[in-house]
């Protein structure tokens, strides 16, 4: 296989949606399997849809999943400029071209005589109203009008674009390499524009164009611009590029969790996930979207996620590294067929990637966390939290969230727990533990468990009948982690005063 280049080519017009980080990730994954080249482009030729901060957000969010950029926008390269906007002149001389050898043409068609078209072409009963072999022929352009009619509106700075020349009977063949052959007769195809009336040129002549001057070898990229696809082996055809065409490979779409559809971010609003990798703060419109990161997935489980959004190993294992993802890879085990979006995955991978991470690395995250809520913690302390509640925990947050009992003496209930557990029995041992407890000249988990079975076996009560009520006595619920190391956590002073404060708040409630 010749040298293997790469490009991530998106749009500086929002917040990069989810599904252009999976997009990414595939050309990431090719282009580290093969010792190849990843590089980040940006098409930013509809300067009307450019929304700032979008390239510097792109940028943030490749990094924080873990994708690096060999070449393109903030690395350089020898390829420069990687921002198409700074390339207007590179595509004027290919367009150029394409008019010199009768591939494309000049059309001064106005929006109103666009649309006078587009209404005969509905009056007539057409299904598709297009600028195409047959309509360019009844409009003004330089297939209709005489060269010095041309040269007259040019000189007058009348307002033009440049179409491609679609033949009119041709059969356009594509070899994808998800989706196999795929075959379009050339009258379903229009004439599109290839250079604005701005000068500057539209996505399907701007990308073939940096596609073969870069050197790409393969175009991995959404099933939305599989129906371009045609056009852009037309253009290679028409520059005479054929032999040097990369090989295309259409993603299958991303569909909602119900598989009905595509995934849009209002349903992602609607169903209360994030659709963007990072925090996005339109400056449009002033919307705030919060991102899988600030959400608390890890890149690692987020990444892992999106590689099974179409592809498959052919395998069992599910837990993939970066590492695992670049030797497994292959575009020929990605699906045609949709796939569907299913955020209860996504949290199961990150529950699994949490319970791999040893309990000091979990104990930075709490610490953050507690430093933001303004509650102080020693690392001591942090990390015991995190062994015992690492298997509990989808998100990093919730080491806190579930957890606040811990730092804070409960001052209510669970009263259905209460009204099922706390009974004389409970009474007896509970008053006889704390008496126990506060008499130890030494604490810990291993030292709370030996004392309750002491005294259990004393007042001759199993430990398993005032379990729960030691633990609502403790926490304020019936359910929990470990409960001797939630003692040896909040200390031996702490678990008397709340034993204290439980038998004076819920012995009234004793049948």
């Amino acid at each position: 296989m010749k040298d293997v280049r790469v490009r991530f080519a998106p749009s500086p017009t929002g917040a990069l949606h989810i599904g252009g980080v999976r997009t990414a990730l595939y050309n990431y994954l090719l282009a580290r399997q093969t010792g190849g080249t990843m590089i980040l482009r940006i098409e930013d030729t509809d300067q009307t849809r450019y929304v700032p901060g979008a390239e510097e957000y792109i940028v943030r969010s490749l990094a924080w999943v873990g994708i690096t950029i060999d070449e393109g926008v903030g690395v350089g390269g020898p390829h420069a400029p990687y921002r198409q906007s700074e390339r207007k002149e590179i595509y004027a001389k290919y367009a150029k071209q394409l008019i010199d050898n009768g591939h494309a043409y000049y059309a001064f068609d106005t929006e109103d005589e666009l649309e006078q078209m587009r209404e005969r072409l509905k009056a007539a009963g057409v299904d598709q109203q297009q600028y195409n072999s047959i309509t360019r022929m009844q409009m003004r352009n330089s297939l209709t009008l005489s060269e010095q009619e041309v040269k007259t509106l040019m000189e007058a700075g009348t307002p033009y674009v440049i179409r491609l020349k679609v033949p009119r009977k041709e059969e356009v063949r594509l070899n994808d390499l998800i989706r196999g052959w795929v075959m379009v007769h050339s009258s379903q195809i229009d004439d599109k524009v290839l250079m604005k009336s701005d000068g500057m040129p539209t996505y399907h002549l701007a990308n073939v164009v940096d596609d073969y001057l870069m050197k790409i070898t393969h175009v991995i990229r959404g099933e939305e611009w599989l129906p371009s696809a045609p056009l852009h082996v037309l253009l290679y055809k028409f520059l005479d590029w054929e032999e040097v065409m990369p090989q295309f490979a259409h993603l299958p779409l991303l569909l909602k969790p119900s598989g009905d559809g595509k995934l849009s971010k209002r349903d992602a609003d609607q169903m209360g996930f994030p659709i963007f990798p990072l925090d996005w703060n339109d400056p449009t419109t002033n919307e705030k979207a919060v991102g899988y990161r600030e959400s608390g997935y890890l890149p690692d489980a987020l990444v892992n996620f999106l590689a099974f959004l179409g592809w498959n190993p052919g395998t069992t294992q599910e837990i993939f590294s970066m590492d695992e993802l670049i030797k497994a890879f292959s575009i020929e085990r990605i699906g045609k067929a949709g796939a569907r979006f299913d955020i209860q995955k996504a949290q199961w991978f990150n529950q699994q990637y949490l319970k791999s991470k040893s309990n000091e690395e979990l104990a930075i995250y709490l610490i953050d966390i507690l430093n933001a809520a303004g509650v102080d913690c020693s690392q001591e302390k942090a990390i015991k939290i995190s062994s015992i509640m690492k298997d509990r925990i989808t998100f990093p947050k919730d080491m806190w969230e579930q957890a606040k009992f811990l730092f804070f003496t409960p001052t209510t209930f669970d009263q259905s727990v209460a009204d099922k557990k706390w009974n004389a029995d409970a009474v007896t041992v509970i008053s006889a533990y704390r008496d126990s407890l506060s008499k130890l000249a030494h604490f810990d988990a291993n030292i709370a468990k030996e004392t309750l079975e002491t005294v259990t076996a004393s007042v001759g009560i199993g430990a398993g009948k005032i379990l729960q009520a030691l633990r609502l006595s403790i926490t304020g619920a019936g359910a929990g982690p470990d409960l001797m190391m939630v003692m040896e956590i909040i200390g031996q002073q702490e678990v008397v005063k709340r034993l204290d404060f439980a038998l004076q708040t819920l012995k009234v409630k004793v049948a």
